[in-house]
């Protein structure tokens, strides 16, 4: 039985796709086989941060709707073996069952995959209660402003069905961190999570996605290393927090 896990943040920015891509890359390349779901309806760029523009010719409303099967829905990466996307649709369908649907399509796919990944809608609304509505555990993404940990808190406000849920500190840059007075601790405090990883800001994430390939083809260091590092953790093991200078 495969493992469901939202990443969500409470504003736009953080980098929430470009962690969902990255880990669900990186999780493929340790072995597992990894679904990735974009849940953000009308607004979709899961598939040029896997370098898969246009890949998916089916949507997750297809699926749901009985006129594809999922393992024709999904499109398996070209380069990374065992990684596979299902996207978005444009809009939502009249007739759209809602969060049962969605229920019932997250179903077959813990039956296939080994960890699903749902890359959530920013902010609060409709399309966040779709994509947590029967996840197993969730990933907050926040950068360290204020504003945004005080919206990591809101997130999980509304996650009160979930034991599991762990923060990401996104484009950590240390620079700005001593600028601010702050820490990573105080991150934590603020958004009331424990931490699972920290992810440095990183030219080469842009230039992976404008180039359409996987950042883990790019490098092997900075975001890259980060999101290995954060796929080792959920896998279990024990793995130290990156330095970030």
């Amino acid at each position: 039985m495969g493992c469901v896990i939202v990443i969500t943040s409470g504003k736009g920015g953080t980098g929430k796709t470009s962690l969902t891509g990255g880990l669900g890359t990186a999780l493929a390349l340790q072995g597992h086989k990894v679904l990735c779901i974009d849940g953000d309806v009308g607004l979709r760029n899961l598939d040029i941060t896997l370098g898969m523009t246009d890949a998916a010719l089916m949507d997750f409303s297809d699926v749901i709707a009985g006129r594809c099967p999922l393992g024709r829905a999904v499109a398996p990466h070209p380069s990374v073996s065992g990684l596979y996307l299902l996207t978005a649709p444009l809009t939502l369908p009249e007739d759209f069952p809602g969060e049962a649907g969605f229920r019932d399509l997250l179903a077959q796919a813990r039956q296939a995959y080994e960890y699903v990944l749902v890359d959530s809608p920013a902010g609060l609304g409709a399309g966040f209660r779709l994509a947590v509505c029967d996840a197993d555990r969730a990933i907050v993404v926040a950068v360290s402003d204020p504003s945004s940990l005080r919206d990591a808190q809101r997130v999980v406000s509304q996650l009160p069905n979930l034991e599991t849920i762990h923060l990401v500190v996104n484009r950590v840059r240390p620079r700005l961190l001593r600028r601010q007075g702050a820490t990573i601790d105080d991150a934590m405090d603020t958004a009331g999570l424990p931490l699972l990883g920290l992810v440095p800001e990183d030219a080469k994430v842009v230039l992976a996605a404008s180039s359409g390939r996987p950042l883990a083809q790019m490098s092997q260091r900075g975001a890259a290393k980060a999101y290995e590092n954060i796929a080792r953790r959920l896998t279990g093991q024990q793995v130290p927090l990156m330095r970030i200078r």
